[in-house]
């Protein structure tokens, strides 16, 4: 696809976004359940304090997921060691036995990479962070590799500009995700993309089953969250769901029980990873917040 054919079909999308017809809240709920293989994992970032300063390892993560029932485990590449780099076959496949012994999927893996970086040779280098991490993600049997769209503010460059380069940079990754069986899923990381009108037109845009939409639900920080999900989660491909939730700029207890209601209706089908953030043991949270998942679940 061409830059002038892209933008044609994003500002389309991103016209489309803001009017498209959506059940209500009431009329979602009325939807007859669909059987559903929902399964639960954990985002590693919810240990990240003791993962990057070395006094948890991932073995041990493994082992601790593995002990309070978790289905699977989403693995961001910052905790291995020596990132970005590549980490050796030797420590990949060590990571993938040891799930694997004790019953775990990896679930997913992901990168912090920034596409809004004017400077084209530096983006190039981005693209190739995600690229190696695309072979990484394969490497572990991760189907889904997270990336964001950037947090550069660029001011003086036009917002629709920013988007052409970063389209034709996901463009890219999504080709070359599709030829080692990886998934690209785009984050709403509450950056360059905020909103559900935001995101619509980017999987509007880029049509492939390679490419799809990492649903946080905890940075959907403008408008009824809830309804921002709902209209995002047809282009869902995995989850962070947090234990909270940003409702008129507060943040509050996220109500899991609706979120999982939106989700059961859906076409979506796969894990649903959950993170946790803030103050706290962070095995005492996540195991709570688990037991609450499950019970929805």
């Amino acid at each position: 696809m061409n830059a002038q054919s892209r933008r044609r079909t994003f500002l389309k999308a991103l016209a489309s976004a803001s009017i498209a017809s959506i059940p209500s809240m009431g009329e979602a709920s009325l939807l007859p359940a669909k059987s559903k293989r929902l399964k639960t994992s954990l985002n590693a970032y919810s240990f990240n304090a003791p993962l990057m300063n070395k006094t948890m390892s991932l073995d041990e993560l493994i082992d601790f997921c593995a002990g309070i029932g978790f289905d699977g485990l989403d693995i961001t590449g910052y905790y291995f060691d020596g990132y970005p780099t590549v980490p050796s076959n030797e420590t990949i496949y060590h990571v993938k036995r040891q799930a694997f012994r004790k019953g775990l999927e990896i679930s997913g893996t992901g990168v912090r990479n920034d596409f809004t970086i004017a400077d084209k040779e530096k983006r190039k280098k981005e693209v190739q962070l995600v690229k190696n991490w695309v072979e990484v993600a394969a490497k572990l049997g991760a189907p889904v590799l997270r990336i964001f769209a950037g947090t550069q503010k660029n001011e003086g460059i036009p917002r629709e500009q920013i988007t052409d380069w970063m389209l034709k940079d996901i463009e890219t990754c999504v080709e070359y995700g599709k030829q080692n069986g990886v998934i690209i899923g785009l984050q709403n990381h509450f950056d360059f993309v905020q909103t559900a009108d935001q995101v619509i037109p980017f999987f509007e845009t880029i049509k492939s089953e390679w490419f799809g939409l990492i649903l946080d639900t905890g940075s959907y920080r403008i408008g009824d969250p809830y309804k921002e999900i709902e209209r995002t989660i047809k282009y869902a491909v995995n989850w962070q769901l947090k234990e909270k939730i940003f409702v008129e700029g507060k943040e509050i207890d996220t109500d899991l029980e609706r979120v999982i209601n939106l989700i059961k209706p859906s076409d979506y089908q796969g894990y649903v990873p959950i993170e946790t953030l803030g103050a706290g043991d962070p095995k005492v949270k996540v195991e709570a917040l688990l037991a609450k998942v499950k019970k929805y679940l």
